[in-house]
């Protein structure tokens, strides 16, 4: 079937929108009409190169949609079944996966870098009869893809699928570094670099686990406002002014857990320095690729303090999503007020654009509805 995508050809160049080629879904894959996609900075980052992907490809992997059609053997998932789908695919049976480490499967991870699908594939391909690459088994920036069964998962129909996309990232990424990396408790103090759309979900995590202060740490001075509206207690435009010495003293010596969303270096030194005795950092954002940060560990070492990284906030998508999207529908947690905008496919280059000048406030979604 013909559909349209966006499609990365070049590094630091526009998306192109074009009408692929999407095949039939095979032996445990599922069809999905994408519903919702949001423009996660993990996107851009592929876009510039910071970060490895095999192009040309169709990017999108934090998507939300509405079963097609089912191939054979798929037993979990029926038509008109509601889906989101996971960029974390776990196979269940590698050797991290049998630990119970499923964030780390190694068959998905292996999966992802190639941008195919399970079977080693693709089921895109160009007006030209060329081979395209998957993201994430997701490709969530097209009107339909085809998903493995092991990466759409089900979710209640009354879940608003506008929101639901944000469970194929966002949400598990920064709630998930909260309860299951730091297992922050009620009064620790806690510290976030970056008030994205990750960054609001560690917010509203930390908020959660009755954390007190809860300092929010962004560039933009714009982004106050959505800060406090999550949880932030204090927040401070490091532009202006440098957060480690404001909440060293606010907190007598530091905070209990750091957590760094946007993979910049002076972030991450921040967020070091700012940490107390026994402390902890929590890296969520990615890094460039060779790029290294220069840190004091004689410090870490005499503090009893530690960095742990974190990828998918160390969530089991197939068990953990179907628990948040109870969690949302019981009004115990907000994504509601995460979407500051919609917008259409034919317009990403301009939503590219405006990420990057760090115009964007909350989490903006691709509406195919």
């Amino acid at each position: 079937m013909r559909v349209k995508a966006a499609v990365m050809r070049e590094i630091n160049k526009p998306l192109s929108i074009e009408e692929v080629e999407l095949g039939q879904a095979k032996e445990g894959e599922v069809l999905v009409k994408i519903s919702y996609c949001g423009f996660c900075h993990s996107d851009l980052a592929l876009v510039t190169g910071t970060q490895p992907y095999p192009f040309p490809g169709v990017l999108g992997h934090e998507a939300s949609g509405v079963v097609e059609d089912v191939g054979p053997g798929v037993t979990s998932l029926k038509k008109g079944d509601h889906v989101v789908g996971t960029w974390m695919t776990a196979c269940g049976q590698c050797p991290e996966c049998v630990k119970g480490w499923r964030y780390l499967c190694r068959r998905g991870r292996a999966i992802m870098a190639n941008g195919t699908l399970l079977d080693g594939t693709s089921r895109l391909t160009d007006a030209y009869g060329n081979m395209l690459r998957h993201a994430g088994c997701v490709s969530g920036f097209a009107e339909y893809s085809v998903i493995p069964e092991l990466a759409a998962i089900k979710i209640r129909e009354d879940m608003p699928l506008d929101q639901a996309c944000f469970f194929g990232c966002a949400m598990p990424t920064g709630f998930g570094a909260v309860i299951n990396v730091a297992q922050v408790k009620p009064g620790d103090s806690v510290a976030i670099w970056g008030m994205g759309g990750v960054g609001l979900n560690v917010v509203q995590g930390a908020k959660l686990r009755g954390a007190y202060p809860v300092f929010g740490v962004d560039l933009e001075g714009s982004k106050e406002s959505i800060a406090k509206e999550f949880g932030v207690t204090h927040f401070i435009n490091n532009s202006k002014e440098d957060p480690v010495p404001i909440i060293k003293e606010m907190t007598g010596g530091g905070v209990n857990f750091s957590f760094e969303v946007i993979g910049d270096v002076g972030a991450t030194v921040q967020a070091y320095w700012a940490m107390g005795p026994k402390g902890k950092l929590v890296q969520i954002g990615g890094h460039r690729l060779g790029g290294g940060v220069e840190l004091p560990l004689l410090f870490l070492s005499y503090s009893c303090q530690t960095i742990e990284g974190t990828t998918y906030g160390n969530t089991s998508a197939r068990e953990d999503i179907p628990v948040f999207v109870d969690m949302v529908m019981r009004g115990e947690y907000k994504l509601d007020k995460l979407i500051s905008r919609r917008f259409k496919l034919d317009e990403i280059n301009d939503v590219a654009e405006a990420i990057s000048k760090r115009q964007v406030i909350g989490r903006w979604v691709c509406s195919f509805e």
